[in-house]
This record gives C-alpha cells, structure tokens and sequence, in this order.
C-alpha cells in the first residue's frame, strides 16, 4: 500500500464482504446481488481453504517462474491453453496497449487423460507439468488447489442462483458446472505501469467466462471501472483482503442475466514490485448453449444478447488476446 498511498489521486474501491460460513443466508444473497448489480466484484470470505496451504501455492508458483527460461518454454502454452505463457504474449486491450501485457503466466485445467471421449474438445485435456524432478510436488500441490477453489466456486454458484431467483442447483447441472470449463492461471508481473505510453502489467479487460476467483500475494495493482462508457474512465483500486478472494462476474454471467449483473473492465498497473496472482476462471461445460436466463426476461426486457455455445465465445475471446502460438516455433 505504502507506494500507492503517496499518490493523492489514487482511489480506493469499497466492495461487499460475503461470508461463506454465515448462516444468515437470506442476507449474504441480498449481499451478493447488490454486488452483482452495482459492479460485478466483491470479496469472499471463509471460504475453507487452509491460509498455510495458500501460501504453500504461492511459493510453488514463484518456484516455477524463477527457473530459467528455456526450462518454462519446454512447457509453452499448447493449442488448448495449457502451459506457460510469456511475458507479452496476451494484449488484452489493443487500442491502448503498445506491446502485451507485462506479466508471464501459467494455465491449469482440468486434468482430462486421452482416452476420456471429451479429450477433443478444445479446453478439455491433460496438461503439460513441469519435469517432476524439477519441481517435485509442484503437479500435486497445484491439482489440489484447482479442486479447492472449484469447490468454491461451485459455493458461490448456489448464492449466484438464488439472487438471480433461480432454483438453489440451478447452474450444478451437468451442462453447466456439473462438467465445467475451469482455469486457474499462476501470474507474475514485473516493471512499472505507465498508461500515458501505452505499459500496462495487464490491459483493462473484462473476463471471459462466468466468474474469477482472485488469490493475490497482497501487492496492490488491480484496478476496476465501474462505467466503462464514462470520459474519461475512472479507476479504483482494489485492496486486498488477506485470506479473502476478490471474485468477478464475467462476461457469461452479463449474458445470462440480460445485462442485469456486470462484467466490469478492470487491469493492473505494476509499482515496479514484483506481483503474484492466481485467477480461477469459471466457465460452464463446453456445449452449453448461453442465453437469457427465464428470471432475467419478460415482456418489456427482451433478451439483449444472442445466444451462443460456450466453447465458441471462448475460442473467439482466447483468439483476440493471445499471440499466436506459430511466432515462439519460429524462436526456437
């Protein structure tokens, strides 16, 4: 906070808290739909990932991004979206951005073996893992965080339907996240952010599927807008929690709800720290048809948004923010 707090012009955002463990469910949903409603983020608390093990996934992630990078190539980003990415190798907001983002990452799924019938499809599959020898109980500590924090999701779900008034399983289906589409991607940013020419850590964006969960290292960076139509855009910065996840709504969810609850753009400026973050991305099984929700439509709110399967929104938006994977063969 200490470099952010100099600045006069920084403004810090005040999100709603939902507390996982409150029995008072009627006011977390009351809560949470507020959230939605206002600018799609807001924190989750006692969600019963263990602190210790938290940061045992943190120090594994640095692990990794502290080998060489000839050793993190051999695990490059495939046609799928597993593996390392880059530094530059996303621009998430091109008209802005004089080069990609300057952070480097990694990309776990849902580990699918060859033989599984749905192993084609295209965000479904194994992962490549760094040399186990390497880094031993890397694989394991990461598979272990991908099913907590799906756990998770899958908790905050429920209260999604029920503030959208739907039946409490309404997205358990196995269309939706019975059988999801979810990503978790290790982050680290490096360098100082300057908007003015064009250097971001991350280009402002919104995200893709239904929702993220965020686990940051508590290094400030991540900004919101809260009305991207505004001139000009006004940022906020969003502090974070210790112990907490920072969760957004994506761009599904606006679609599901007719626009109703918000999928607001955000990014990070880097302070010239290094900065580590983990998002979980939240996206439906890969044939789920998204479209208007039958709470969100009536006669005088008539669905805004076509609908659309769910692997081809996400094989639109991968396309439109990710380097080509033809330009790292011809480096090598």
């Amino acid at each position: 906070m200490e470099n952010h707090t100099k600045d006069s012009t920084m403004k810090v955002s005040s999100l709603n808290c939902i507390d996982l463990a409150n029995d008072d469910l009627h006011h977390s949903v009351v809560s949470l739909k507020q959230a939605c409603l206002d600018c799609g983020f807001f924190y989750v608390i006692n969600h019963g990932i263990n602190e210790e093990f938290m940061e045992d996934v943190f120090e594994q992630s640095k692990k990794f991004f502290a080998l060489p990078l000839e050793e993190k190539m051999k695990v490059l980003r495939n046609e799928k979206h597993r593996g390392y990415t880059p530094v530059l190798d996303e621009k998430l907001d091109p008209k802005n951005q004089v080069n990609g983002d300057h952070k480097e990452g990694y990309y776990i799924g849902i580990e699918v073996p060859k033989d599984d019938p749905h192993w084609d499809k295209p965000f479904y599959g194994p992962n490549p893992w760094p040399d186990a020898d390497v880094l031993p109980g890397w694989r394991e500590t990461m598979e272990k965080y991908h099913q907590e924090a799906l756990r998770v999701s899958k908790a905050i779900a429920r209260l999604l339907a029920l503030a959208l008034d739907l039946d409490v399983e309404y997205f358990d289906r196995t269309e939706m996240l019975g059988k999801p589409i979810a990503t978790m991607r290790l982050l680290r940013y490096q360098g100082i952010s300057d908007p003015s020419k064009g250097i971001y850590a991350c280009g402002a964006h919104s995200d893709f599927g239904m929702m993220t969960l965020l686990a940051t290292d508590g290094v400030m960076g991540l900004q919101i807008c809260k009305d991207k139509n505004a001139t000009p855009q006004k940022w906020e910065y969003v502090p974070p929690i210790k112990g907490a996840f920072i969760v957004n709504l994506g761009d599904m969810l606006e679609r599901w709800s007719n626009g109703f609850f918000k999928s607001t753009l955000h990014r990070v400026l880097g302070n010239g720290q290094e900065r580590y973050s983990i998002p979980f991305f939240v996206e439906p099984n890969h044939d789920c048809l998204v479209e208007c929700l039958p709470t969100c439509k009536s006669e005088s709110e008539l669905p805004k948004y076509p609908p659309i399967k769910c692997s081809t929104y996400l094989a639109q938006r991968y396309k439109d923010t990710h380097a080509e994977l033809s330009i790292y063969h011809k480096e090598t």
